[in-house]
């Protein structure tokens, strides 16, 4: 469980770890994906129904249009928006993004089961990406590229992951935001050697002379006669 809750963790730090402007970008598409999300148990609104363009008492012809154009055109964007977030990793969440936007512009056409052809398009890439991955289970990755099992669950468990957290970008930022100031966090470790004691047997004695060995106390010198 605490392994878990670990992974979960960083799973989050990685989703805000983004370019400013993919930042701002992808705050934008969690708002409105969520509200469509959230919506669909408040009579199911199509994406464009929860842009708050009249509240804002802006012209809606447009809206119109665009719906008009979508019908019957952008169903089958559903089937590359999963594909889309099957391609995202810590270093490409842009396509989780991406993925989201089309799955919006199919959900115009389709509804809300666009969603459920997202996540199976991206289920039976992940299949079949699985059934490749059993021929290199063994396989030692020495001057070749090999598909391995623990490798491929580990990068479709973090796809997912990146993809479905996408609409919680948004409130995630403005808690962080919230609870910032009064939370307190433990000292950062500056970076450098670290500092080794040396044990006390090691260390040469105070005032001793060139060429004795350390621990050794100085010898006595004989006294000479003086010359008669």
């Amino acid at each position: 469980m605490k392994e878990k809750r670990r992974e979960l963790a960083r799973l989050c730090r990685i989703a805000v770890d983004r370019p400013k402007w993919q930042l701002g970008f992808a705050a934008v598409v969690s708002t409105w994906s969520l509200a469509w999300v959230v919506g669909q148990a408040f009579g199911a609104p199509s994406p464009l129904d929860v842009l708050p363009v009249r509240w804002a008492g802006l012209p809606t012809g447009w809206i119109e249009a665009t719906r008009a154009w979508f019908d019957g055109r952008t169903g089958f964007l559903a089937v590359p928006g999963g594909l889309l977030w099957a391609m995202t990793s810590p270093g490409r969440q842009a396509s989780a993004l991406v993925g989201w936007l089309a799955v919006m512009a199919a959900a115009e056409d389709v509804g809300y089961v666009a969603v459920r052809w997202a996540l199976l398009a991206l289920a039976v890439f992940l299949a079949v990406m699985g059934l490749v991955s059993l021929t290199g289970r063994r396989a030692f990755v020495v001057d070749r590229v090999a598909v391995i099992p623990r490798d491929v669950a580990r990068a479709g468990a973090t796809a997912v992951a990146l993809s479905a957290v996408v609409p919680l970008v948004a409130p995630g930022l403005v808690l962080a935001r919230l609870v910032g100031p009064y939370v307190t966090r433990p000292p950062r470790r500056r970076p450098g050697p670290p500092i080794v004691g040396v044990a006390a047997a090691e260390r040469s004695p105070v005032g001793g002379a060139v060429g004795e060995t350390p621990g050794e106390l100085p010898k006595p010198v004989p006294a000479q006669r003086g010359s008669r």
